[in-house]
């Protein structure tokens, strides 16, 4: 999210389709695609509609200059929030509710379970939604052709979710209150184990976000797109940190590559 500089951005955009395929399939190109698209094409233009600075001029819409150095800050900066949100969706798959509460148990109990619920909030509200329209289908509710008897219809199937959604709440707090949630001194279950490889793995990271963060403040990961577009040479630092930053994307890539193959063996 810090980096301008289109060789970092352009790596984790491959990287975050990449590992996205690996954990999600081929759904994962469709939703990617749908994500994706709108927004290089919308910040794309915005950016370069109403910025006009610049000194490679390419066109004129009547007054307006449509300069080169906007057309690709818009696409640089539409390809950092479609890697973001990739690799948050990829995040959203691996940090389960049971290994947000193991992380943050004991340390940060309310933390956790925040965290927990609100990822598993809107798949639920998805779920919950989509059967209470089968419901009504079922009853014969969903014919309706016209415009404003679809709104009634929604509005309705909205309702029915929210009251729901709040009867639901209220159990889970009564579940929460007779399970000793808050209370001093109490334990928790878990089947999560800290062993030599995650310490390995999290001094790698470790070890790694300390260079990129050292590159960062040295302004090794940014360029000038304005008034003229400014690519810094290759220094031995930031060629370092390159290589460092691809490590850390190619690093998960592999693990789950290597568990996958361990899997099929075990088969």
């Amino acid at each position: 999210m810090f980096s301008t500089d289109p060789y970092f951005v352009l790596v984790t955009l491959i990287f975050a389709w990449a590992y996205s395929f690996m954990l999600k399939g081929k759904k994962s190109l469709r939703q990617n695609i749908l994500l994706t698209l709108p927004i290089l094409i919308i910040m794309t233009a915005v950016n370069t509609i109403f910025v006009h600075n610049g000194a490679t001029i390419l066109f004129y819409i009547s007054d307006l200059r449509i300069t080169l150095e906007a057309l690709l800050f818009g696409l640089v900066s539409a390809m950092i929030l479609s890697s973001v949100i990739i690799w948050f969706s990829c995040f959203s798959v691996i940090m389960t509710s049971d290994k947000l509460i193991y992380i943050f148990g004991k340390a940060r109990p309310v933390m956790g379970l925040t965290l927990s619920m609100v990822f598993r909030f809107i798949p639920l509200l998805r779920e919950r939604f989509n059967e209470i329209r089968l419901g009504q289908k079922a009853m014969g509710r969903e014919e309706e052709q016209h415009f404003f008897g679809k709104v009634r219809q929604f509005v309705k199937e909205l309702s029915i979710l929210i009251s729901w959604s709040l009867e639901s709440s209220i159990e889970t707090a009564d579940s929460m209150e007779a399970r000793g949630y808050g209370l001093k001194r109490r334990t928790s279950f878990h089947l999560f184990r800290l062993m030599d490889r995650d310490k390995l793995m999290m001094a790698i990271f470790i070890a790694c976000g300390a260079v990129l963060i050292t590159a960062l403040i040295m302004g090794l990961t940014d360029i000038y797109y304005y008034p003229i577009i400014v690519l810094d040479k290759w220094s031995p630092l930031k060629a370092i940190a390159f290589i460092v930053y691809v490590i850390m994307l190619v690093i998960p890539v592999v693990m789950d590559l290597d568990i996958k193959k361990k899997w099929q063996l075990s088969k």
